[in-house]
């Protein structure tokens, strides 16, 4: 049997669009972009939605919004130590320097309790990311935030769905961003989107996705409207050519949103189901303690199960490779539970982090997986996978 790590679905309606758009020509970011950010944001529960070209540019430029409010390039951004490398790599394409901090091994998500320590004078935002689909304690965040006066971006990249006390991961801070990859739950083959409550926001977001050009006009002080530019404004100002800031090239186009608007019809749908293979497995993965564990989750939040978290035990006496290759060889798709960003990956070495500094992202870089729960699988996937790996911890025994 094949266990497959991620799927996508490309609905009849989108391969419809598709069709329309290469039909009309009009390929480039318009009204279905446009209809796609109305919708997500309605999904969320936020008034506004910025559609990019990839989850790390939406890290990137959530983040660089903050120079038109107050922040210096070399400014600090507080992020957990494990993550999907994006979450170290966009402030430093945003032009800030990520200051990591440990996470709870038991969360997987940045450790609030270790964050004040890290706190300076150049400290400007603290960006939780939810790890796997499970929220971020963000009530300590945001007293923390609000002691120090720092914004909170959410990094929701893997956090469709999920709820913190009854609120949408993503909406709970200033600004939250998702990734819309292929194994995304809400996927429009690449891209990423920036939601937020802030109109300010939202539309220093929209100048900075088309490389910095103005919104608005400054002679006749007429607005774009949603970000999508006229040629000239009434004064004659052609506004193609007006650039106000620094931005990036990251615009969503046509097709890709029609990909999503597609998923989006089924979104309660895939989150259903995604929600009851992962808790099946919850509910049967207990009787591998101590050896292999998994996250818990507590009353007050509502996972958005991106995949299945996997850390091998301290009481373990094998590897995660051993185990990986057991599970290949099986037919089980995996994927290592991401790194220690700092001390794991060789491109942050020039930031000075050594070894031991984050014990617990290290522990998990080392030895912990990730497998699918998507909605293409069933449950005679599931209790396949659990039947191998009772098999294979018999096997250890012996």
């Amino acid at each position: 049997m094949k266990v497959s790590f991620g799927t996508i679905d490309v609905s009849e309606k989108s391969k419809r669009l598709v069709n329309e758009i290469l039909n009309s020509r009009r390929l480039s970011g318009g009204k279905y972009v446009r209809e796609f950010e109305r919708r997500f944001a309605e999904v969320v529960g936020t008034k506004e939605a910025v559609a990019v070209s990839s989850g790390t540019d939406a890290v990137a430029l959530a983040l660089a919004v903050l120079y038109d409010f107050g922040a210096q390039r070399g400014d600090e951004v507080i992020v957990p130590a494990l993550s999907f490398v994006s979450t170290g790599i966009a402030p430093l394409q945003a032009g800030f320097k990520p200051v990591f901090v440990d996470v709870r091994r038991d969360t997987l998500n940045i450790d609030p309790d270790k964050i004040e320590e890290k706190i300076t004078k150049k400290t400007r935002a603290i960006m939780p990311v939810h790890l796997m689909g499970k929220p971020a304690e963000m009530d300590k965040i945001l007293e923390i935030a609000r002691k120090h006066k720092l914004y909170v971006i959410e990094d929701a990249a893997e956090a469709h769905g999920a709820k913190y006390k009854g609120r949408n991961a993503g909406a709970i801070g200033d600004m939250g961003t998702f990734s819309l990859y292929v194994a995304h739950i809400v996927s429009t083959v690449e891209g990423g989107i920036i939601v937020t409550d802030n109109s300010g926001f939202a539309e220093v977001l929209r100048s900075l996705r088309a490389h910095g050009r103005a919104c608005k006009c400054r002679e006749c002080v007429i607005n774009t409207k949603n970000g999508y530019c006229p040629i000239r404004f009434k004064c004659g100002t052609d506004i193609r050519f007006v650039f106000e800031r620094i931005g990036f090239s990251s615009k969503m186009n046509e097709l890709e949103a029609a990909v999503g608007l597609g998923n989006l019809d089924y979104y309660d749908e895939i989150i259903r189901k995604r929600r009851k293979n992962f808790f099946y497995l919850q509910k049967r993965f207990g009787k591998f303690s101590p050896f292999l564990k998994t996250v818990e989750l507590l009353s007050c939040e509502e996972i958005g199960p991106h995949a299945f978290p996997i850390i091998l035990g301290e009481d373990a006496k094998f590897t995660r490779d051993k185990f990986v290759i057991y599970l290949e060889e099986n037919g089980v798709d995996s994927r290592n539970l991401f790194s220690s960003i700092p001390t794991q990956c060789e491109a942050f070495k020039f930031l000075g982090y050594k070894v031991g500094d984050f014990p617990n992202a290290e522990y998990v870089g080392n030895n912990g997986i990730h497998i699918g729960v998507h909605q293409d699988l069933g449950k005679e996937h599931l209790d396949y996978f659990i039947e191998l790996v009772a098999r294979f911890l018999y096997e250890e025994k012996r």
